[in-house]
């Protein structure tokens, strides 16, 4: 047995709610070895009555039944648990325990204090509308792609976006810093390319280069970006970390906005019984860590997200989170000119509608292409 430990503690607790499936009267059991292999690993019945017992333990506040196997669980924990880190964080949330079948993170419930020390969107919603000087209607995002394509044609790429008054134009997550487009070289060429377009529209075009060098050039990388003029930066945070992305959202001589690709991220949801929700996954998480807008696969495309999924995304982008900005929600991967009526029923206006390949089918001129796209989608919210 160990000696008691007291502990100064604030009292307050942030909550998590998983879904256990298939465990049926097992479930209390299982929730209650959650409760220690999220926090303190080690024998339950070998630590005292005390502070570690009574509050570092995760506690269970809820479990409610689905069906006879299946229950959503709800645990709390200590804020002093997450310490001042995410990665501790996101740890107690699902470390040990995402390596167990059919457990699967629902959603966070950020205690008050807690969600104070995550700053999340440096924008948020309001403040990329502000940027753009776009209010009360969708914004239009699209990608410079196919990999292989040179620096100096991915600029006319962009050139021919930007006169057709797209408000976004990222990088696909694909182009790094490859031989046949060098990052460096292609930022310059493209910021270029839609600054000179924008002269010509009138309109602020955010141009989004992907970040995806190693971890000692990253920062050096996205710094670049943002003395090029580039305006925004993507991330897979999938693919760098989380904790990077928040990293460079908090970091004050950046300020950039942010935008989330799911690269990597699939693998998290893929299961309805494993893993962690479309919800948390999409929505609560890139919040948590920066995203100011959050890129996710679209119903009807060549992906398997269904409608419900999607809606889950849209409503965790907005969710109340106490002080955490809102973040815009971006379906991409499936968009065409035939499903616009759907695809604005779904989402409407406060959303940044992603479309890539689509563009380029249309018709030869991409310019004319990306201003019919903003006709008809404008035609359908009236």
């Amino acid at each position: 047995m160990l000696p008691k430990v007291m502990l100064a503690l604030s009292g307050d607790r942030f909550r998590v709610v998983y879904r256990l499936s298939g465990f049926g009267s097992d479930v209390r059991q299982i929730a209650q070895e959650m409760c220690v292999e999220q926090t303190i690993e080690f024998p339950a019945d070998l630590v005292a009555d005390d502070d570690i017992r009574r509050h570092l333990i995760g506690q269970i506040d809820d479990i409610e039944p689905i069906n006879e196997t299946d229950h959503f669980v709800t645990l709390s924990f200590a804020e002093e648990v997450a310490g001042k880190e995410f990665p501790q964080f996101f740890n107690v949330i699902f470390g040990n325990t995402s390596l167990r079948p059919h457990i699967r993170v629902e959603r966070l419930e950020l205690s008050e204090r807690l969600a104070a020390a995550y700053k999340g969107p440096r924008f948020g919603r309001q403040g990329i509308r502000d940027l753009l000087n776009i209010h009360n209607q969708p914004i239009f995002s699209t990608a410079l792609k196919p990999m292989g394509l040179s620096a100096r044609q991915l600029a006319e790429q962009a050139s021919q976006y930007a006169l057709g008054e797209m408000d976004l134009i990222k990088d696909d997550h694909g182009l790094a810093n490859q031989s046949f487009a060098p990052f460096r070289e292609r930022v310059v060429r493209c910021v270029e390319a839609i600054e000179n377009a924008s002269s010509k529209t009138g309109r602020r075009t955010l141009y989004a280069p992907c970040l995806s060098a190693s971890a000692d050039q990253m920062f050096d990388d996205a710094h670049f970006v943002k003395e090029c003029g580039a305006g925004a930066v993507l991330i897979a945070p999938g693919l760098v970390g989380f904790n990077v992305m928040k990293a460079l959202a908090d970091d004050e001589t950046f300020g950039l906005p942010i935008l989330c690709h799911p690269a990597m991220l699939g693998s998290f949801t893929a299961s309805p019984h494993s893993g962690m929700s479309h919800f948390f996954t999409f929505g609560q998480l890139p919040r948590l860590t920066g995203a100011d807008i959050s890129i996710f696969t679209n119903v009807g495309g060549r992906f398997s997200f269904t409608k419900d999924q999607c809606l889950e995304i849209k409503s965790a982008t907005h969710s109340p989170m106490h002080t955490i900005k809102p973040s815009f929600p971006s379906p991409g991967g499936g968009m065409t000119y035939d499903n616009v009526p759907d695809i604005v029923n779904m989402y409407g206006r406060d959303v940044v509608y992603l479309i890539g390949g689509a563009l380029h089918k249309r018709g030869p001129s991409l310019s004319d292409n990306c201003r019919e796209l903003r006709e008809t989608v404008a035609m359908h919210l009236q």
